[in-house]
């Protein structure tokens, strides 16, 4: 009889989503020990305690030199990174999402929205699509808008709703400094051919 295997859990960190172990090889080391020591105390005291960080260097063979050279090029890449991270956060905050209301034929009309670089990093125009149209029980695609970005067109007058759900999904990304605005794009009508001179 086969011997039953059972699955291994493995944590990822809700910062980097490396395992734990692998943290200190991404570029946000300090966060993610700061969501380790406030999720799994235990866990953050066997990988950063100061007996854990000793028996570390003592199972090195690199010297006291090279150690601190590491220490320092990895502090280095770290803040680098994190500069990076800031720039990027602040370049999001100051850009704005944009629902616009297209009037189409017979009264329909569609809600188009653009500056969807916003999400970059949370989830895809595709994937975003995706959630309105199963949200809002209709259709929605990505297509280029004017400018060549990409934006979602969802079915219907539901743009009440939409500003709502985007206001949420920027919230729940730490991103609610970002500005939804609303716009409305009526088609022009067409001009009435003058009226024939009177006899």
């Amino acid at each position: 009889m086969a011997e039953e295997r059972k699955a291994v859990e493995v944590l990822y960190c809700g910062i980097c989503t490396f395992p734990p172990e692998y943290c200190e090889f991404g570029g946000s080391l300090a966060k993610c020990k700061d969501w380790l020591k406030s999720t799994h105390e235990s866990l953050y005291e066997t990988l950063y305690s100061e007996d854990a960080q000793l028996s570390k260097i003592a199972t090195t063979s690199l010297s006291l030199e090279a150690q601190e050279k590491v220490e320092r090029e990895i502090a280095k890449k770290q803040a680098k990174d994190a500069a990076k991270s800031e720039k990027e956060l602040k370049k999001k905050l100051a850009s704005k999402v944009t629902v616009k209301r297209v009037e189409r034929s017979k009264r329909k009309s569609v809600i188009a929205i653009s500056g969807l670089e916003v999400f970059s990093g949370i989830a895809e125009p595709k994937k975003l699509a995706k959630t309105f149209a199963s949200k809002f029980a209709t259709g929605a695609s990505v297509t280029k808008n004017a400018e060549g970005k990409d934006e979602i067109v969802i079915q219907g007058d539901v743009g009440d709703d939409v500003e709502a759900y985007l206001h949420t999904l920027l919230e729940e990304s730490g991103l609610d400094g970002v500005k939804v605005e609303r716009t409305e794009d009526k088609p022009k009508k067409k001009a009435q051919p003058p009226l024939p001179p009177p006899q």
